[in-house]
């Protein structure tokens, strides 16, 4: 995999990451209801593991 190329999954997995984040704190403070954040949730995940398994390796993790 190329620099750009784990660059560029690296970013799409964050993404996902603060989606997943984001979408609790905002059924936390009542902004969003509940379909909304199981739909983010549900978004957020697919993002994170669709994309992170292709750069975090084992070395990785210490």
């Amino acid at each position: 995999m190329t620099v750009l190329a784990k660059r560029a999954m690296q970013v799409v997995s964050f993404v996902g990451l603060a989606i997943t984040i984001g979408s609790a704190v905002l059924l936390f403070m009542g902004l969003i209801g509940r379909g909304s954040y199981m739909w983010l949730m549900f978004l957020g995940t697919i993002l994170w593991f669709g994309t992170a398994i292709f750069w975090v390796k084992r070395d990785d993790l210490g």
